[in-house]
This record gives C-alpha cells, structure tokens and sequence, in this order.
C-alpha cells in the first residue's frame, strides 16, 4: 500500500503561490485568513514608523505562519507545516505596497518608469514553536513607460492585488527591461528558498 505524500499547509490566498508550489510538486491545504473589517490584527501588513523593508517583509510573512499554526489548533486541523510568504517592493528606501485604487496604481508605476526597484520576498514556515524564515532579493528595472501604456494596464484591473502595482508573469511583463535575481521571487515565491527551507523542516521537495 503507498504512503500518502506530506502535505503543507499554505497560509495564502495567492494564486501565483498555488501554481509555484504545484510547480515543484509540493503537495498544499489552503488556508485563508479572515479579510476586510473581521481581518486578524496579526496579519495586518501595514509598515511600522521608520521599519526597514527587509525587517517589514520578513515580519510579516513571520507573523502570517505564526498565526497560521495558531489556526491549525483552532479550527482542528492537520498538524502540518504551515508555510506563508509575503512580498513587497522597495524602492529609494521606501516600502510600496499594493495600490489602494487606480489612482495608486497609477501613481506608483508611474514612480517606477524607468528606474530600478527591489522586490523583495520572505518566506516563512512554521511548526509548533519552530519558525524560520528566508528571504529572496531581486532587483528590477523597468523600460521608460507610455502614460497611455500605464492606463491601459491599471484598467484591466491586473495590478490592484499586486504589490507595487504590477505581475511580472501578467501584462506587466514587457515593462521589464532588466532582472536580476529570482523570476519566481518576484512572482511572489522564490522556489529555490522555499524548497531549501522546506528540506530543513524534512519535507521532500
């Protein structure tokens, strides 16, 4: 008889996340945190006064694996690791989230028109008291936008859950004039972090 094949659990909502583990066969459990005004206070991803990027996104992504073993034992679940990631952009030292409207969008890609950005991705994983995290750092420059072209792409709706207002892997792609770095960072999981961290938990990968 065949052993069934470990699972994790997935503490995200992101569908780029689903595919990048399908991906590398990593078996997954969808966990979704409560959003909008029921939103969990440990999940909130706003930056503290002065936070540097670096330390900003590997907290967050810490505390949403945290919060995610925190949901195993209350809503009964299997105990399984629980892996989250989190990312964002950097840029002249400051942390761009995702836009708030298309105006935001706007804004921020416009920001971004032809200059180089970082994109930086934490992931975590959690076990009962065990947690670890690493981190993916690229940097991405963008060619010198059309205004037209910048509209055209915040109206179709692509960059408004998307931290600093863009997909590479969507329409965006062919403002990238130069990466350096993780193509699957910037998607929003680096795969070569995410299976070393796995393979220090013991998961196959």
């Amino acid at each position: 008889m065949s052993q069934l094949a470990p699972r994790i659990h997935l503490a995200s909502r992101s569908p780029r996340r689903r595919e990048l583990l399908t991906q590398i066969g990593v078996q997954f459990d969808t966990m979704i945190f409560r959003d909008g005004t029921r939103a969990d206070k440990e999940t909130d991803e706003t930056p503290l006064p002065g936070e540097d990027p670096i330390d900003y996104v590997q907290r967050v992504a810490r505390a949403k694996a945290e919060h995610g073993w925190r949901c195993v034992g209350w809503r009964k679940l299997l105990p399984q690791l629980v892996l989250s990631a989190d990312t964002t952009i950097e840029f002249e030292g400051q942390v761009i989230g995702k836009p708030v409207d298309a105006d935001d969008a706007m804004r921020i890609l416009t920001q971004l028109s032809g200059k180089t950005h970082r994109v930086l991705t934490a992931v975590a994983i959690c076990l009962d008291t065990r947690v670890e995290t690493a981190l993916s750092v690229s940097d991405v420059r963008f060619s010198a936008l059309d205004v037209a072209d910048i509209r055209r792409y915040v109206e179709s709706g692509e960059p408004m859950d998307k931290a600093g207002a863009y997909g590479i892997q969507g329409r965006a792609g062919v403002f990238v004039e130069h990466i350096a770095g993780s193509y699957t960072g910037v998607m929003g999981l680096p795969l070569h972090e995410t299976a070393l961290l796995l393979r220090r938990f013991g998961h196959p990968v």
